[in-house]
């Protein structure tokens, strides 16, 4: 009961700060990057016909989208803008046609020692993605394998992992004391949907990362996987916890265990990916389901987020107990009384996420 009652404290948090989902104006333009400074491993904008999308597209076309540290906390960062904008009601993460991400930097972190992943609770701000309270949707074109599932970039892969040349110099206590993939934190923070679209390679990291969004969306040439136990390591982002809720244990562990990779379709059969689109016209229908989201209640939409994911943590009846409570919390908003009004009165509702 414990988890229940601090569940609907969070949810009558959302109802008595709804400042938290406005925040001050938005630091993007339609189509232009941040005016706060440029990234260096991804590229930020907003889109959709009325800028309420945002996007985030990873941006490491030599190293195939590999998950360094400099990108996890970049991804971090524009989160946490997106989040404080107002306008923004759903997020995309993409990466390219060649690999959404093949995983973590395997040159970061190759010469990485115990005490420095354990100590610095390496990964861990990686969470970031799954933790955001905006809908967060992935789009998959190409490879997406492990930790990268939900980003997009400019060129032929999302992400293949994590950045193995980052992570091969770590120690141990190189990744306990950096607190190494705590952007991971950020994404299941998140309050806004965010939506992965894979295009390409989703390998290790892209994988697990792609997981942390709460929509997955595949090119037809994405592929998915959790390689790690080909570099003697298992995957250290969620891959061990989510992908069995995705897609049951026995495929699972197969995936884990022969670091084999699935295509799209099967990923879509599976269970872990919800739509394949053409190559050329993922990014285009994954913003035109952002934008769809983004036209709901932004407080009713943070709401239904936060009840589905409770589904992970509770059992049956927990989870129903805590859905009741959430459903009669919207009673207390004026977008339920917006919304029911509309539909009586047959018209289009005009929400004013409050």
């Amino acid at each position: 009961m414990a988890g229940i009652t601090n569940s609907v404290l969070r949810t009558s948090r959302i109802l008595t700060a709804k400042s938290s989902l406005e925040g001050r104006g938005s630091l993007l333009v339609f189509g232009r990057k941040f005016s706060s400074g440029e990234h260096e491993h991804i590229k930020a904008e907003k889109r959709g016909q009325q800028n309420n999308v945002g996007f985030i597209q990873l941006n490491r076309p030599k190293a195939l989208n590999a998950l360094c540290d400099g990108l996890m906390r970049e991804v971090s960062q524009v989160l946490d803008e997106f989040e404080k904008d107002k306008e923004i009601g759903c997020i995309v993460l993409t990466g390219s046609d060649r690999a959404f991400a093949a995983g973590a930097d395997i040159k970061e972190m190759q010469n990485q020692t115990f005490s420095k992943v354990y100590g610095g609770n390496f990964l861990n701000h990686w969470n970031r993605v799954a933790e955001c309270k905006k809908p967060v949707i992935a789009a998959v074109n190409g490879f997406a394998v492990c930790i990268c599932m939900y980003l997009y970039s400019l060129h032929n892969l999302i992400t293949v992992g994590a950045d193995i040349a980052e992570m091969k110099q770590k120690s141990f206590l190189d990744v306990f004391t950096s607190n190494f993939p705590c952007v991971l934190d950020r994404i299941i923070e998140c309050r806004k949907p965010i939506i992965a679209a894979v295009n390409g390679h989703a390998l290790g990291g892209g994988c697990e990362l792609a997981m942390m969004c709460d929509i997955i969306y595949a090119g037809e040439k994405a592929q998915f996987g959790q390689p790690e136990i080909s570099l003697g390591t298992i995957p250290g982002a969620g891959g061990t916890q989510r992908l069995i809720r995705a897609i049951g244990k026995s495929k699972a562990m197969e995936l884990i265990l022969t670091a084999d990779r699935i295509n799209a379709q099967d990923a879509q059969s599976s269970g872990l990916v919800s739509k394949v689109f053409p190559v050329d016209q993922l990014v285009t229908e994954t913003i035109k389901q952002a934008e769809k989201i983004a036209s709901f209640s932004k407080l009713t939409v943070a709401m239904c987020k936060e009840a589905v994911n409770a589904a992970n943590e509770m059992s049956l009846r927990e989870g129903l107990h805590f859905e009741k409570r959430v459903f009669h919390a919207t009673f207390a908003t004026d977008d339920r009384k917006e919304g029911m009004s509309a539909f009586v009165e047959k018209r289009p509702a005009k929400f004013t996420d409050s």
